[in-house]
């Protein structure tokens, strides 16, 4: 059987925003692939086409959707302020987080039973640290030693990983002081050195 042509993009889409909204909304055991089909507009068949078995669905979905983007390291970074560069970078994750049902709700209910999707989780927080620390070392003058970097970066990851209430300005306050604190132990020469 051949797909349509024309629209095979948009069609294989349209497939994987279904499924995205409807695991969110009910799990993905819970959602019956003739539901995904219809919510997307497509007969099944043309759903087991482009998705041979409902997990390669999930895992199309989670490898395809939790996605960063391409981000911009340098207009992230601030350079000589490493924990304003490490706000800006914790607002646009969060800002693509927000927009899609696969962070924010997918993962975290299928993680535990699914292994292409924790699979997915542990690469999606590599990328992560990887992009914390190209942050933190566009952002510092001198580049700090690649021990003192890497774990700057895990603590700020375990940071987002952790979460918060957002909304309030103690939790935008505390999330500031948190970033100087993680961004001291870069150079804690400089931090001994200073006055108190």
């Amino acid at each position: 059987m051949n797909p349509p042509r024309r629209d095979s993009g948009q069609t294989r889409a349209r497939i994987l925003d279904a499924a995205e909204r409807l695991f969110a909304d009910g799990g993905f055991d819970a959602t019956p692939t003739s539901a995904v089909a219809a919510a997307a507009d497509v007969p099944k068949g043309l759903l087991f086409y482009y998705f041979p078995t409902k997990s390669e669905l999930l895992r199309a979905l989670v490898a395809e959707r939790m996605t960063l983007g391409p981000l911009d390291v340098d207009s992230l970074a601030e350079p000589g302020d490493p924990a304003r560069s490490l706000l800006n970078l914790t607002a646009k994750i969060r800002e693509l987080e927000d927009s899609s049902h696969v962070i924010g709700v997918i993962i975290s209910r299928e993680q535990h039973t699914h292994p292409e999707v924790l699979s997915a989780l542990h690469e999606h927080r590599d990328r992560l640290l990887s992009l914390i620390e190209r942050v933190l070392t566009a952002s510092t003058p001198v580049r700090p030693a690649a021990s003192r970097l890497r774990s700057a970066a895990k603590a700020w990851l375990g940071i987002l990983t952790l979460g918060s209430d957002r909304a309030t300005e103690a939790a935008r306050s505390e999330l500031v002081s948190l970033a100087e604190f993680v961004c001291d132990g870069l150079f804690p020469a400089r931090r001994n050195a200073a006055p108190d």
